[in-house]
Parts: C-alpha cells; structure tokens; sequence
C-alpha cells in the first residue's frame, strides 16, 4: 500500500474522535483531504466499498466533532459509507487488513468497536434500531442524554422497514436524530434563497429556543397539551411548505426536518448539527452529497466505483488479474445472458431485482427489453408479492436477489406466492460463501429456509450449463414456485451456451460409480467434492459421487440406490449444515429404516468471518482437501 499516513499530517493524530474534537474548526478540512488520500491509496490496493464512503466523508467528521461518541450513538445503516468512521474510531492502522483473514470487518461490527454500535451489513435497519436505542435511553433515564444518531441513505430510506422505523418514530417519544446522505435521490427540490433562508431559520437556536417556549407558555396556561401538540406541528409544516412552495414526507409524518444543505459545506454541517443536537423530538437532517467525492473518475461514474477492485490511484485506471484469452463468465452473468434469450422467446417471462440490476446482471434484459424489467428498489418483500402479482395475471416473473437478502422476504414467499402455488421463478444470486464481505452477507440458509415450504421446488446446479437448463425448466411448466441458486463469481467453463435442455424435476445424476463411501452434494460445491473422489479413487477408495441437484423434491430413487450400497455417506453443501443437503439425507434415511453413517460437510452452525472464498472454505472443512479427509475417515470407521 502507498504511504498513506506520513508523519505530521492530521489524520496521523486522530486515534479516537477525542482526538478529532480538539481540533480547531479550521483543521476540519484539512483532515478530511487526509482521510480521502487515505482512502484511495488503501483501496486502490486492497478493495472494498470506495465512493460512498468517499462522499460521506465531511459527515463523518461533522458527527463525530459534534457528538459525543461512544456515548453518543452513531448507527451507520448498511456500512458502505463507514470507512471514515473507522479510520477516526482507532482502527487506521488496521484498516491495511479490512476486509481480510484476521482482519477489520468491512462494515460496523459491534465485536470490533464500542464506536460500532450495531451491525450494518443489511439495508434500511438504522432507523428502527435507532429508535430502540434512544427509546431505550429515556426509558433508563440516562443522563447526561444520550444521543442517538442514525445515518442512512436515500437508497436506504425507501426501504420498508426504513418506512416502519420512520412510521413508528412519529408516534413514540424520543429524541431521535435521522442524518439522510442523499448521494442520488433528490427527496426535495432546492428552490433557492427562500429555501435557504428558511433552512437557515429554522435550524437556528434562537429560533427553536422560542419556538419551545412558546408550546411551554402555552401548555402551562392549558391553551395547548401534548394530544394538540402533532396538530401544531402540522400546521407549522403546513405554513412552511406554503411559503416554500414544496411538501416533504418527512413533515407529514410530525418529524421535524432540516434541509436540504450540502453534505460536502462541513462548517455549515457542524453549525447545523450543533443548533439540533439537544432539540427534543425526532427530526430529520437532509444532506446531499456527491458519491465518489475527491476523485474524479468516481464522481463521474459512480455506480462503477461502489466496490470497483483494484486500481491505479492517480489515474484511476481499473487494475484488472484477467488472464489472456476467454475466461468462464461469471454466475451471475450465465443468468443475465440466459434471462435476455427466455424473454425474448417467452412473452410472459418479466424480470424483478431489488436495488440490484447490475449486480444480479438483470440490467441485460433491462437494455434489451425495459418495458418488462422492474427494479423495486431495496424492497425484497414488495418484489416477491409483486412477483405473485404478476404471476396470478399469467405472467412468468424472475426475481433475482442475492441469498442473504432474501431472507428479508421470507414470509412473502409463504404466504404471497407458496400458498397459492404461483409460478414465480427465484434466481438467488450469492448463494454459499461468498468471501470478503463476510457474515452479513454469505448465503448460508435459503436451503434451510426454502426447503421447509410446501410445494417449493429448491434446485441448484453443478455448473453453468445445469443453471440455464434449471432457468429454462422453471418456465416450461405451471411448477408453482421453483427456487435456483447459484454462487458469487466466476464458474468453470467458457462453452456453456449450448441449446435447452428441459431437466426432469426431482432427479438427481450420478457422477461417478462406487461402494465403499458414497458422496452426495449439491450445486457447484460439486467440483471440489469431485477433485476430493478423484484423490480418494487414487487412493484406493471406490468412491461414488452424486449430484442431487433438487433439494426438493428430492430424488427417493437415488437416495434409495445410494442407501442399498450399504456404505458410509458423505453430504456436502455450500450452505448451512443445520437443515440443508445433509439433514434431508439423514431424514430420508430414517424414516425409511435404513442405519448408515452419515458425514454432514457444509458451513457450520456459527457465522463466518470475512476472509477469500478459498479461506472460507477450507475453514468450513468443504474444500477438497477437507472433503477427502472426511472420506478418508468415514471408511475407516465403518471397517
């Protein structure tokens, strides 16, 4: 990494935010240029999330200056825009293994850091767990007071459970502050000096020191009480949208809002934050600001500089490993060149992403064929019951989300589609381990979670190949809800695009033929499982291998055959080993009476750090190495 921390610049004395609040107004600045440099020379060389935490940079600093951290809570929502933080919260030094084996966490962890106060890997979470907090700080009657400060999005906010926090905030007594980094999303149209000078007003401390003066004059001569007191607040918005000329939401809901200011004018920020900090009731601050801020080729392209790789710091050129030649496609792109070619010979066939176009590659349909593509934004929920919508009007919806996100919608699929046995098509991207970004994000437990509901059909692929003739048996048949995963990054061959090939449901192939230890898996973990037979057979064990494919239904006449061979058993998933491949064999087996040994090879029942996809498999015991010890010993206990 290029030296990023020389002697006698600011930020190389910032350890703490105690540190920071020492600092003179005019040293902000300069140390926000400090964490920026930082940041590119760090993830120019080891990647991670770049430009929304390049634009939240001046926020960062305001919050911390301005409050009193750890005491003070900050919630990041999602954790994209907290590389600051945790440059100002002690881990600078660290920072070298974000993301790593051993290493920081790329997103606020509450094991890593007392600054890190809840876990942000998933959207939309701060404001409610926000609320919790400050709740919880009345509730105890804390004081000093504790403040309570949830930072999230404009993506973020158009979240349901963001919409439900906000809901719920409105209605409970807290003192909570919500900071919106809208890097995108325009909720408000700037309207010039009248708006200005009404932000200016009524941010101001003199302003809401009379404003509460004046409710408690008027509450102690009984002329208004706490009941009346939303109705005052709504007619004040209502004044102040008609002199505006604008509405905003966040009014309607009797929060008190502020904005929108530029999120980049930190003087501005602090002297704002400091005017609302000790103000009573929620309220909303609207910042907006540039992703990617600091670096040009960022700025200008910002959705290719969320989490862009490696790359040259000055010239922002993208670094790229490729090696000469054609290289396997990656999942996720197999599914989006396979999507485009259904649509366009199945009318009915419309495609749903939540807030992830681009990174499911649905954006290839979405070029070729936008009037039947809908991104819903970060709305899993909404997407699988739109999906059921489509679907009981004849239409044959795909819904492609990452695993991990999906289980946000868990009762949807139950409820919305599974109970009325609409066939809707769930493509779940990410699926297993999926490397760096770690816990928050493996997709661990849709087998688990998909195969206890009725009349799901749950299917995963060994290779490219298999997961275009699942997508393509998925729309040939009224099947009703047929689930297929798949897993981050690239597969392992460049020939995949051959013509369709409808795959019986519920049957499963045998790999290999052998009888001393039988091995069974399921999607693309099938290839490290297929080197380890291949060492076992060298060995001198016979070992067969199967590859099941559905998980349900799962095939009774191979698990049968594979039973008969009266040998010991070995199950393998990239998925959670409590309820999966490994525990529907077991099941099988026991309720049909037969006794055999059963080894159950997956990720085990804890939550697995972030570290690269070959490191977390040999942690979870499910890389060849691993799988052929596991073979080893499974015959000799049977001898």
């Amino acid at each position: 990494m290029s030296d990023i921390a020389v002697s006698g610049n600011v930020l190389s004395t910032i350890n703490s935010p105690e540190d920071l609040r020492r600092l003179s107004p005019d040293k902000l600045p300069e140390l926000c240029a400090d964490i920026r440099r930082f940041l590119i020379a760090s993830l120019s060389d080891n990647p991670g999330h770049f430009a929304s935490s390049m634009g939240a940079v001046e926020i960062t600093v305001a919050l911390h200056y301005v409050f009193n951290t750890p005491y003070d809570r900050i919630v990041w929502d999602v954790g994209h825009q907290a590389y600051g933080h945790k440059l100002l919260t002690g881990r600078r030094e660290a920072f070298a293994g974000n993301r790593k084996l051993g290493g920081i966490s790329g997103f606020p962890n509450p094991d890593e850091s007392e600054y890190d106060t809840f876990s942000a890997g998933h959207a939309s979470n701060s404001i409610s767990a926000a609320l919790g907090m400050a709740v919880a700080s009345k509730l105890k009657g804390e004081t000093p007071r504790r403040n309570v400060v949830a930072v999230v999005g404009d993506a973020s906010i158009s979240g349901g459970l963001a919409f439900e926090g906000l809901n719920n905030a409105s209605i409970t007594p807290n003192n909570l502050l919500i900071v919106l980094n809208d890097n995108d999303m325009s909720i408000d149209e700037n309207v010039g000096a009248l708006n200005s000078y009404l932000a200016h007003l009524t941010t101001s401390r003199l302003y809401n020191d009379i404003r509460y003066k004046l409710f408690k004059f008027f509450k102690r001569h009984h002329l208004v009480s706490d009941r009346r007191k939303g109705a005052l607040l709504r007619f004040n918005n209502s004044i102040k949208s008609l002199l505006s000329k604008q509405q905003n939401l966040f009014e309607g809901l009797n929060i008190r809002y502020f904005g929108p200011f530029d999120g980049h004018d930190l003087p501005t920020i602090v002297r704002v934050l400091n005017d609302i900090r000790d103000m009573e009731g929620p309220r909303i601050l609207h910042l907006r600001t540039v992703k990617g801020k600091g670096f040009a080729p960022a700025e200008a392209n910002p959705a290719a500089w969320h989490a862009p790789g490696r790359f040259d710091p000055e010239s922002g050129k993208k670094i790229t490993s490729e090696k000469p030649g054609p290289q396997p496609s990656k999942y996720q792109d197999v599914f989006g060149d396979t999507l485009l070619e259904l649509a366009e010979n199945n009318p009915k066939i419309v495609a749903i992403t939540a807030a992830m176009s681009s990174g499911t590659s649905v954006s290839t349909m979405q070029a070729k064929i936008p009037e039947r593509v809908f991104d819903v934004g970060i709305s899993e929920g909404h997407a699988v019951t739109f999906a059921g919508g489509l679907a009981k009007d004849g239409m044959r919806p795909f819904v492609a989300i990452y695993s991990s996100f999906l289980q946000r919608a868990y009762d949807h699929i139950i409820h919305d589609v599974a109970l009325q046995r609409l066939p809707v098509t769930f493509c779940i991207d990410r699926a297993g381990l999926v490397g760096e970004d770690g816990a928050t994000h493996h997709g661990a437990y849709d087998l688990a979670y998909l195969r206890t509901i009725p009349g799901i059909i749950v299917a995963a692929g060994r290779n490219e190949e298999a997961l275009r003739n699942l997508m393509y048996t998925s729309q040939t048949d009224n099947f009703g809800p047929f689930a297929i995963r798949y897993p981050r990054g690239a597969g392992s061959s460049i020939d995949w695009r051959k013509p369709f090939r409808a795959m019986p449901v519920g049957k499963g192939e045998r790999l290999t033929e052998g009888s001393a230890v039988a091995v069974v898996t399921i999607g693309t973990i099938a290839s490290e499982a297929a080197k380890a037979v291949s060492m076992a057979r060298e060995k001198g064990i016979d070992a067969a291998h199967y590859d099941m494919i559905f998980l349900k239904p799962v095939d009774t006449e191979m698990l049968r055959e594979i039973a008969e061979l009266a040998c010991p058993i070995v199950t393998i998933e990239d998925g959670t080993v409590e309820g999966g491949l490994g525990s529907t064999v077991t099941d099988w087996l026991a309720d049909n009476g037969y006794k055999r040994s059963v080894t159950r090879l997956g990720i085990p029942d804890r939550f697995i750090p972030q570290a690269t996809p070959a490191q977390q498999r040999e942690m979870c015991g499910i890389d060849s190495g691993s799988i052929l010890k596991a073979i080893e010993e499974a015959v000799q206990t049977t001898k």
